[in-house]
């Protein structure tokens, strides 16, 4: 409430002059006393050196006017533009999903001062709603788990039964499907909620980087082996300093999606190097590639290129890939491969 409080206080503030007036008025004190200046200045130099009589009075007052006037602007500019800088700055980290940025300016005009007041107002709402969606959503989504689990766990007891006809025996593959899959949603979403509220990993140790990789597609053997989908992998041996329960996330995810977009009886192309003191990681599929509209919002939560939801996925696994990644001080970018298919390209820091 102080944010609200403050541009409350500001707003009532009375000014007898506006903004602009107030910089007309200094533009037109500066032109006046750049004129009188210069013509003291031309007068003195007329004293102390006399060959100077010989440029007009005209020329000169021109001379020394032009050189005060740039000096005063730049001063004036610095006084009106600086807070405008400073905002922009502000409004970037917003952008960016830091709600709890504040700003504060030295500034005496008032129209300034409501301008930083209201945003630290505007930033101050953003924070206390993105913590209410953030504990409304991870309490949810803590309740949903124990019916979901309930279900499924009693749908797969209806699965070894042996008095289920045909048609009874879909229907309990088709509740089992749907369970397992609102429970990566559920679990998907209170992982994501715990780590966006974390600035930095925890629990960090040293582990083989390419062995964890290698478990991570063994552990996708159910998706990739119907399809028929073979592997071109070639990794260094490498280790790496990091919470290596996170980075699991980051690695099935990743390969998930490209044996998710994988047509039948294709290869998946997987490198993993270190070069000039980063580790690359990188997994090219020969799926359809991604869309210009995808490409901006690959990474956004619950976006799905699919708006019918056809494909399996909740849109959130990037998302989460994206945030351990950031976490992790590291970086993965997605591009589409000339001739068909798409690469992702992780980046981390070497620890060595």
């Amino acid at each position: 409430m102080k944010a609200r409080e403050t541009f409350e206080e500001i707003r009532k503030q009375e000014t007898k002059f506006s903004l602009r007036t107030r910089l007309t008025a200094l533009v037109g004190v500066v032109v006046l006393f750049s004129t009188l200046i210069s013509f003291g200045i031309s007068k003195l130099l007329e004293l102390l050196l006399p060959p100077i009589t010989s440029i007009p009075l005209l020329i000169q007052l021109n001379l020394f006017s032009l050189v005060i006037a740039v000096i005063s602007t730049y001063f004036l500019s610095k006084m009106f533009f600086d807070p405008i800088k400073e905002l922009r700055i502000g409004m970037q980290k917003v952008a960016d999903g830091k709600f709890d940025t504040r700003l504060e300016t030295k500034s005496s005009s008032s129209e300034i001062q409501e301008v930083f007041a209201g945003f630290n107002m505007m930033t101050q709402e953003l924070g206390s709603t993105e913590i209410l969606q953030t504990d409304f959503v991870s309490n949810v989504s803590h309740e949903f788990k124990t019916p979901i689990n309930a279900i499924e766990g009693y749908s797969t007891l209806l699965q070894g039964g042996d008095n289920l006809d045909t048609d009874q025996q879909e229907y309990v593959e088709k509740i089992l499907f749907n369970t397992k899959r609102l429970s990566t949603l559920v679990s998907n979403i209170l992982l994501l909620s715990k780590i966006e509220n974390q600035s930095i990993q925890t629990h960090k140790e040293w582990y083989g980087l390419d062995e964890q990789i290698r478990e991570a597609f063994l552990a996708l053997e159910s998706a990739w082996a119907p399809k028929d989908i073979d592997f071109d992998v070639d990794m260094e041996d490498l280790e790496y300093y990091g919470n290596e329960q996170m980075m699991y996330h980051v690695w099935t995810n990743i390969i998930g999606n490209a044996v998710k977009f994988s047509p039948q009886g294709e290869i998946i192309k997987i490198r993993l190097y270190k070069k000039e003191g980063n580790i690359f990681f990188v997994v090219d599929d020969r799926g359809p590639g991604l869309s210009a509209e995808a490409q901006k919002h690959l990474f956004d939560k619950f976006y799905q290129e699919d708006s019918s939801h056809k494909q399996e996925g909740n849109g959130l696994g990037l998302a989460l890939v994206k945030r351990i990644l950031t976490m992790a001080d590291g970086d993965v970018f997605a591009e589409n491969i000339m001739g068909g298919g798409c690469r992702f390209t992780v980046t981390l820091h070497s620890n060595k």
